[in-house]
């Protein structure tokens, strides 16, 4: 249960962390978009800053998880993100979630508790080897820098932000696995950490992940980015799990209450985007930030 409990604790300031960026990010032109000044604007606003601070915390309690339990283990715990946001979205705006709301939480929750139940994900049974880590970086970077260009070049609004959240989404399934085997490192041999690599390619793709993040929030509403996000991230860790550390997830039967567990998290996620409360909010954000 810890790995669980501290993704639960990640997963709460991630959700504390996007809803305070949103609300900087939303104050910044669209002309500064994709950008190193978009960064020099959000890092003058004390609200991006706090936001800052939550996500170093959620990052601290994911190290943790990572330490004690499966990548497929934890990531997938970590879309219970996007309730904790909507429920943070409606206290710190005073928005008022209705039934369809609530119902779509609900759904979230039980198709987390059906996927884990049925995978059952398990410790990894062998670190990466150079030749995985360079397959799985190539197919990366490709799949990203292709998001992204089919967001810039394509798409705008509500479009493009859920498409750069995809991208991020899958950025940080990335980061965490060279956070995995960073606090594998660590735990053999503390001093190894500073001549490794994994560590300094955690930091550059957290890094790149948060500027598609900011991207993301930048281009359109929350509500868009936010699923997009919380949706790719545990689906490309429970990939990146097996294929790189070969962690256990059951397979034969199982597949079956595993995919209903995902169907279900992804149906609820689309639920929860679509309630009425917070798309109307983020209509009014828009159209107030247009009019400024």
């Amino acid at each position: 249960m810890l790995p669980v409990i501290l993704a639960l604790c990640a997963a709460a300031s991630n959700a504390f962390a996007s809803v305070l960026q949103r609300r900087a990010a939303r104050t910044v032109p669209a002309q500064k978009a994709f950008r190193l000044s978009l960064f020099l604007a959000l890092i003058r606003q004390p609200v991006w800053l706090a936001g800052i601070g939550a996500l170093i915390a959620g990052f601290a309690f994911q190290a943790a998880a990572l330490a004690f339990g499966a990548l497929a283990l934890v990531q997938p715990t970590l879309v219970i993100e996007l309730p904790f946001t909507m429920v943070l979205i409606s206290w710190m705006f005073g928005i008022k979630l209705d039934r369809r709301s609530w119902a779509a939480v609900g759904v979230m929750t039980a198709g987390l508790a059906t996927f884990l139940a049925s995978a059952a994900p398990g410790p990894g049974r062998h670190p990466p080897t150079s030749a995985l880590w360079l397959m799985a970086g190539v197919v990366t970077v490709g799949t990203m820098i292709g998001l992204v260009a089919v967001a810039r070049l394509l798409l705008t609004g509500a479009g493009r932000a859920a498409v750069l959240g995809v991208a991020a989404g899958i950025g940080f399934a990335f980061t965490a696995t060279f956070m995995k085997e960073s606090t594998s490192i660590f735990e053999s041999d503390p001093g190894a950490l500073v001549t490794s690599w994994e560590p300094y390619a955690m930091v550059l793709a957290g890094l790149l992940s948060l500027f598609l993040l900011q991207n993301a929030l930048q281009s359109g509403p929350l509500v868009a980015a936010q699923p997009a996000l919380t949706i790719s991230d545990p689906v490309a860790s429970i990939l990146y799990g097996t294929l790189l550390f070969g962690e256990y997830v059951r397979t034969g039967p199982w597949i079956i209450l595993e995919a209903a567990g995902i169907g279900l998290i992804i149906y609820g996620s689309c639920l929860l985007s679509k309630s009425p409360p917070i798309r109307a909010h983020a209509r009014a954000s828009s159209a107030a930030r247009e009019r400024a």
